[in-house]
């Protein structure tokens, strides 16, 4: 397990600018949504991994369900999601998953997981079992799926394809040299890998990553080529944020002018959409990634 650096009050990096204000959630919508979520005993990334826009989703009604429990094998230094060992998988849990999209009369469905390195199929067969799940309860709803690099085991990436969601999602997270800081138990090319297998199976692919990290333009413009260069279609860029003090620390708080430049670099490039802003996360706007 990778030793998070503590980080004292003079090291926290630089202060929060003013386009990273986020709004307290409520309405309605919102009230509804985390009523469904907890009644039905689910995991929401929103949640276990503080997204800034959760509030935002959920007053529209949306939300990203996070299947096989809500503790990962692996350690990186950026997520809030808790690390450790974790207990048995819910065998009823896409059941539970397909009745909360059907309550909740979504359009497009957003669905990740939790890293189970432990387990013999790494979760696959639970991601084929919701998704196939949510189709059979609310088969006008789009699927978006954001999927584990399954340690190169590609026939339980081909299980997950084989059910048919309409996006599949892997992020790279971040530039291939941060790897060993940001990713520790991940592999840049093993990830390049699984992108490229998903569209030469025929699906739109997507992926994102975090400014603010430690990177350069350099290195964020090879990232962005060597995406496309493996057949990804919609990119995503954010701003990491610091989770809590024991995580890592922000090394710089990227301008939106900087944000709206990389979208464009990547639209030149050739990808079909690209989400690129501070506060912009996998699933941000990704009813509009299906088109």
């Amino acid at each position: 397990m990778i030793e998070l650096p503590v980080v004292s009050k003079e090291k926290r990096g630089p202060s929060k600018p003013s386009w990273l204000k986020i709004e307290i959630p409520f309405g309605e919508n919102y009230t509804n949504v985390k009523k469904i979520v907890k009644e039905h005993k689910l995991h929401t990334i929103c949640e276990d991994g503080k997204c800034p826009n959760m509030g935002e989703c959920w007053g529209a009604g949306t939300a990203t369900f996070m299947i096989l429990g809500n503790v990962c094998t692996r350690s990186c230094s950026f997520c809030a999601v808790a690390t450790g060992r974790p207990g048995e998988y819910d065998l009823d849990e896409p059941k539970r998953v397909a009745e909360a999209v059907k309550l909740m009369n979504v359009k497009h469905c957003v669905i990740t997981s939790v890293n189970r390195d432990e387990l013999k199929d790494k979760g696959a067969t639970v991601w084929a079992e919701t998704i196939k799940a949510v189709k059979l309860s609310s088969p006008q709803t789009t699927i978006e799926t954001l999927i584990p690099d399954f340690k190169s085991q590609w026939d339980m990436l081909y299980m997950v394809l084989d059910a048919k969601p309409e996006v599949v999602s892997h992020n790279m997270e971040t530039v291939e040299e941060l790897y060993r800081l940001v990713r520790p138990q991940a592999k840049y090319a093993r990830s390049l890998e699984q992108i490229k297998r998903t569209h030469e199976y025929g699906a739109r692919t997507k992926s994102g990553a975090m400014l603010g990290c430690g990177e350069s333009d350099d290195q964020v413009k090879k990232l962005i080529h060597d995406l496309r260069e493996h057949g990804c279609d919609v990119l995503t860029l954010g701003q990491y944020l610091q989770p809590t003090k024991l995580h890592l620390p922000v090394s710089e708080y990227v301008h939106p002018d900087k944000f709206k430049y990389w979208e464009e670099y990547g639209l030149k490039l050739g990808f079909r959409f690209v989400e690129s802003g501070p506060l912009v996360r996998s699933s941000y706007h990704a009813e509009k990634h299906v088109l």
